[in-house]
């Protein structure tokens, strides 16, 4: 049953512009509208409490996908793409499904200010 709901569950990328901030916003205000407007937090605790790892990663990884997806696209590496993924979906992941909050969007968007700042310089 919960395989099914992470089929049904992920919603399509935004569409790409090639400005990697642009397209990371887009992909942050996607992932913060899936976590209020879905039964995301439920579905995660209950995988939790389940112990299907496999199952959590894989939807983790849903989660997770378009991010990698915009910073492959601009060409950034992986060890810098994993880092920047951290760093802009882990602080919402952490609101929604570990504190029970209202994802912090704006400072979402200040993190992928940041990133894409530093990943234009390295």
């Amino acid at each position: 049953m919960l395989a099914a709901l992470i089929d049904v569950a992920p919603l399509g990328p935004a569409e790409r512009t090639g400005d990697l901030a642009h397209d990371l916003h887009a992909e942050v205000d996607l992932l913060c509208n899936r976590l209020r407007d879905r039964p995301v937090a439920a579905m995660l605790q209950a995988l939790v409490a389940a112990a299907a790892t496999d199952l959590r990663h894989r939807y983790v990884g849903d989660l997770l996908a378009p991010f990698h997806d915009v910073l492959t696209a601009a060409g950034i590496g992986p060890a810098d793409r994993d880092d920047a993924v951290a760093a802009i979906v882990s602080p919402l992941l952490v609101d929604a499904l570990l504190l029970d909050r209202p994802t912090a969007r704006t400072r979402a968007h200040r993190t992928v200010d940041d990133v894409a700042a530093r990943l234009a310089h390295a």
